[in-house]
Parts: structure tokens; sequence; C-alpha cells
């Protein structure tokens, strides 16, 4: 048998640093703490918006809960000509902790948990999961402080009722019920406590834990996959992949001695799994007033800021559906996407995405430029089509925008396939449309 192949050495290069990128990051708060540490090494500056805006042109980044925005207007004195924005989200489908979790049944001590977004429940079975998030404690001073808390251990497990006691399931399908059937086991002692779990893990009174924003991990290390190594396999790749792409094509950007036209920025949201309307999610203010802060900032007057807008474009950034080999019917037959084959311009005359004719022009011709191949997605008029941050932005904004990603299979999984080498692709492309003049007229 031919011996297991791998990818060339630049592009098992990125898919090593992406899969650092996920394995570090198993909630939306430590996607955060990954990107703002690369960021940070990068000489990028924390911006606290309780406080006056800084002035002077260098690199900046806010950090908002489970978001990121960063930029760079070192190259600018006044940015007339507008942004270019890659807009992507930290958060994934998974299960969380509810506030009071403590479950007991059958001689099984259980957490009880809440789908988050639209979860394939199926992926969740049998697999050795961690916990991640943030707990909020009170200090010795009385102040609220809040605690990245990471357990890459294999803590819970929901298990799956035997086929004998599911005789239909072969048949009929597994039919889950998300109240019932997936509150995962933790122990045998009824007595445990994840309050007390978390005091002894942090060192801390478990009086002084208030609350947390918790949930479950898949255990399993990402990976390239396939005996030709032309897949990876990882969780979270909706839509951490996207998110690791932007913040490394803003460091390129910036450490590039290329001309650009308008000021790069990334926004890395919260919430979009959810539907987006949040504090920290594309449908609330946050890019909006970050914009302008930064045109005010720069001597822009309003009027200056919402022609700078007008200037701008902002490209949409996340995962798109593959075509299923076992599925192929469910997919529209002119516009088959296959794994490896480029990154995904996604259209939908409804307004699920947002792309539009000029826009599409742009990534096109970006990426004719980098020698990148593209695919177009349209998703079958009988199927229902998904939707990301893209029509929030575009609407909220009034930007030009581009929905765009990297084709995957088992979208929404506990763990997600798309192929190795679109990531490197993906992130050169993003590269070059940070850099590109907007030439619609």
């Amino acid at each position: 048998m031919q011996a297991r192949s791998l990818p060339d050495g630049s592009t098992l290069r990125f898919l090593d640093d992406l899969g650092s990128f996920i394995a570090e990051s198993p909630s939306p708060f430590h996607v955060v703490r990954s990107a703002l540490g690369r960021l940070r090494a990068a000489d990028f500056t924390q911006v606290d918006e309780q406080q006056p805006w800084p002035t002077a042109p260098g690199r900046y980044v806010l950090v908002r809960d489970g978001s990121l925005i960063a930029f760079s207007t070192e190259k600018f004195r006044l940015p007339t000509s507008g942004y270019r924005i890659l807009g992507a989200h930290t958060d994934s489908p998974n299960l969380r902790i509810r506030p009071i979790p403590e479950r007991a049944s059958a001689g099984f001590a259980q957490l009880s948990v809440e789908v988050y977004g639209g979860a394939l429940l199926n992926s969740w079975l049998d697999r050795d999961l961690g916990l991640s998030g943030r707990i909020a404690v009170r200090t010795d001073t009385g102040s609220i402080e809040n605690l990245l808390v990471e357990f890459d251990e294999p803590l819970l497990r929901v298990p799956q009722l035997a086929i004998h006691l599911d005789a239909t399931v072969s048949t009929s399908g597994l039919q889950l019920n998300p109240q019932t059937h997936l509150t995962p086991v933790w122990g045998l002692d009824p007595t445990l406590r994840l309050r007390d779990f978390l005091a002894e893990m942090v060192s801390i009174d478990p009086g002084s834990i208030l609350a947390w924003e918790l949930m479950t991990h898949d255990l399993t290390p990402p990976t390239v996959l396939g005996v030709d190594g032309s897949m990876f396999a990882a969780p979270r790749l909706d839509n951490q992949l996207s998110c690791h792409a932007a913040v490394e094509s803003l460091l390129a950007v910036c450490a590039s001695n290329d001309p650009i036209d308008a000021v790069p920025l990334i926004c890395l949201f919260d919430h979009e799994e959810v539907g987006s309307e949040s504090t920290t999610g594309a449908a609330g203010s946050m890019l909006e007033v970050v914009l302008e802060r930064i045109s005010m900032a720069s001597g822009l007057t309003r009027d200056e800021h919402f022609a700078a807008l007008a200037s701008s474009l902002c490209i949409s950034a996340d995962g798109s559906h593959a075509t299923h080999p076992n599925y192929v019917d469910r997919h529209e037959p002119n516009h088959h996407i296959a794994l490896g084959a480029g990154p995904v311009l996604k259209h939908n005359e409804s307004r699920r995405y947002a792309s539009d004719a000029p826009g599409l022009a742009l990534v096109m011709d970006a990426a004719g430029s980098e020698d990148i191949p593209l695919q177009q997605f349209s998703s079958r008029g009988d199927q229902r089509c998904g939707s990301t941050i893209g029509p929030i932005t575009a609407a909220r904004l009034g930007v030009r925008t581009v929905d765009l990603g990297v084709a995957q299979l088992s979208m929404h999984s506990a763990r997600e396939l798309c192929g190795a080498a679109d990531p490197l692709q993906f992130a050169s492309l993003l590269s070059a449309l940070l850099r590109a003049p907007n030439r619609v007229v």
C-alpha cells in the first residue's frame, strides 16, 4: 500500500499553526485570547473603550468579552479611502452548562446542559469532553473579576443508548430530545458539585464564584486526514478557521511594505450561531461605533466618515458547504463545491448572503492577481439557505459586503472537515483583499 503522504511544507506549516490556534481556543473567550496574543506580539496596543480614543496613527486592538476588533492606521493620517474589513465569528455550536447544573439519575452524577446554536446533536454522543469558558468571581477587595478556565481533560460524556434498547434506530434514524437525551455524565458520586470543582481547580473559595459561562469541547486534536494528506479535520472549523485567517492576514499586511489604500480592520464577533443580537454580536453597534471613533480620532468630520464608509469593503468570512459525496442530491447541480478547490463565493438572491455583482468582481479580481481559484456556491431552491454576519453587517453599516468562505463537510458537528490546501489559500486571498483598492464606480 502507498505510504500516507502529507501536504507541502508551506501548507503543512500553516495547518500546524491553525491547529494550534484551534486547540488553544475551546471557547469564544479563548479565541479572543489567542488572537490578542498574536496581535500584541506584533506591537498592537490594546484600546480601552471606556477611555478617549487614541489619535496617533498606529496598530490597535479592542476586546469586548468574546469579540475583538483590530486595525492599523499607521500608514494613514486620514482614512478618507475607507476601510477594508474582514469579519468572522468566534462562537461555535456546542453544549453549554446551565446555572443550576447538578442532576442525578440512576446512580450517575450529571451536568445539565443547554444546546447552543444549531449543533448536530448526534456528533456530541460518545465523545470525551472537556470544559472551558469563563467564571465571574468576587475578589477579596469586593470587585468582580472574570477568569478564563480551560480543562482539557475527559470530564464529561454523553453516552448513546445501546442499539438493543433502541430497536428502530437503524431504520427510523436517531431521535434526540435536547432536554432529556443530551445530559452528560461526569461521575458516580451524587454529591459532586460544579462550583466545588471549579473552586478547587482555580484555588478560590466556592462562595466567591458568582456566575459562569461554560461549555463543552471535543478533546480530539486537529489533524491532517486522508491517505494522500488532502484533508484537515478539527473541532470548530466553523468559524475559527476564518478567525485565524483574518488575524494572520492583518499581521501579514501590517508587516508588508506594500502600499495600502484603506484602513485594514478585522472584527471577530461572538453569538453568530444564535442570531448575532448581543452587545458583542454583528447585529449590535460595536463595529459601527469603533469605525466612527477611528474616523473621528483621525480628524474626519461625520460627513467625511460616511463618505469613507461608502468607499469601504467588507468580507464576511465564514464556512461554506462542500458537496457531500453521500448526499449529492442535496446540492444545486450546477454549483458543485469541492474540498481543496479554493475559496467559495456565496450567493443567495433572498439576501441570506450579502454578495452582489460589484463586490464579487472585486474578490474575483484580487483572486486572479494571486492566482487563487474560486468556487461559486448557490443552494438548491428547495433547500433552506443558511446565513451569517454578512447581511447583518451590510444592513447595519451600508458597506458593500461579500460572503466568502472555505468549503467544509460536517458543518456544525463537534468535529468538521475541510481541504488541507484551502486554509492557506483563503488567508492569502484575505490578505490581498485588505490591500485591494475599491475600483467600483
